[in-house]
């Protein structure tokens, strides 16, 4: 009788709860309001966005804490609403109260598909990016709410994000496998042969959240999508791909390719937009990178071309998991394709 165990595919129900439940401890909004890059970046945007927001009423898609709906306020909005989900409501409740906001910001309990709104909206705002963008966003939700409550010629902040990739070397993964090749000279015993072993746990097929240095990153990024949240619809998000093709700056291993992101809010008095990135040559955020190990280090030297093709969708066990597939040819080497996912840590609670 085989012991395998099918991994059971996750009821969208069961999905949300997991999903909101996470939300409810204090460290994941510390850990938000604490990344100054994209709080700061988001209260730039709508303060730079005043004259669209004055006198309007707002819809804070996954309101949280309540801080973006509050940089509304201070933007002049006439009535913000701040839909959220999970029991973190309560808080932002008791914050908006403390801001003296009450009058102005309604927090409302519930998921933006579900909750009923007294009005129609002019502005959308919302902080809904996942790990490298998709992996349990709220986007979809975020399109709801544009379809139902935005009235037409309305905005949505952000409004545009666009998707990244790039080969680089990870230098703590090459000294974790060497590792290995110096256990004898330290104790006398040889463990050289765990080495393959440590490359099938650690070059494995998760999608690893880590932050990657600028100066391991061998090529350009390439822009691989872009997302229009004026247009874009939930069944194109359904799989979001696209192609790249790198030239290397010169001789190092390519052992993983990261996936990054940016964000993009218009700016109407500034001669540019105002950009969230979360790119390598930029400063941390919370999000760091999506980094895609492969099975096993290639060689590149100066301008060596790498080609491929990325794509992305739903996780068939969890529809906000995120599953990130690539195809790529490195030099002379033959092509080669590897499927990734974030590791399911609900999918050992299952009832």
């Amino acid at each position: 009788m085989s012991h395998l165990v099918k991994k059971r595919k996750l009821d969208k129900t069961r999905q949300d709860r997991l999903y909101f439940d996470s939300y409810t401890d204090v460290t994941i909004h510390e850990e938000m309001i604490a990344d100054h890059v994209r709080t700061n970046t988001y209260r730039m945007a709508i303060l730079n966005n005043s004259e669209s927001i004055r006198g309007k009423v707002v819809l804070d898609v996954g309101a949280g804490t309540g801080v973006l709906s509050m940089f509304c306020v201070q933007a002049g909005a006439r009535k913000v609403y701040a839909v959220e989900a999970c029991s973190i409501a309560e808080q932002a409740v008791n914050i908006v109260k403390q801001n003296n906001m009450e009058d102005k910001i309604e927090v409302i309990r519930g998921t933006v598909e579900t909750v009923d709104l007294p009005e129609k909206v002019e502005v959308i705002v919302s902080e809904w990016m996942g790990y490298a963008l998709l992996h349990e966003s709220m986007l979809n939700s975020v399109l709801y709410a544009r379809d139902k409550w935005l009235k037409p010629g309305g905005i949505i902040l952000p409004h545009k994000a666009e998707l990244y990739i790039a080969p680089v070397s990870d230098p703590v993964v090459e000294d974790r496998l060497h590792f290995w090749y110096t256990v004898k000279d330290q104790y006398g015993v040889d463990m050289s042969c765990m080495s393959d072993f440590a490359r099938g746990c650690i070059m494995n097929s998760d999608i690893t959240v880590n932050s990657v240095h600028g100066e391991d990153v061998l090529s350009h990024p390439a822009r691989f999508a872009e997302l229009d949240l004026h247009t874009v619809t939930v069944e194109e998000l359904r799989s979001v791909k696209g192609k790249f093709n790198f030239e290397s700056f010169g001789s190092a291993a390519v052992n993983a390719f990261c996936v990054f992101f940016t964000v993009t809010f218009p700016c109407p008095d500034k001669p540019q937009p105002l950009v969230l990135s979360t790119s390598p040559f930029k400063p941390e955020t919370h999000w760091k990178q999506a980094v895609l190990y492969l099975d096993a280090p290639v060689d590149v030297v100066q301008d060596t071309v790498v080609t491929g093709e990325i794509s992305m969708f739903p996780s068939e066990e969890s529809a906000r998991h995120i599953c990130i597939h690539v195809d790529y040819t490195i030099g002379e080497h033959k092509r080669q394709s590897k499927t990734f996912s974030i590791p399911d840590w609900s999918s050992g609670a299952q009832s």
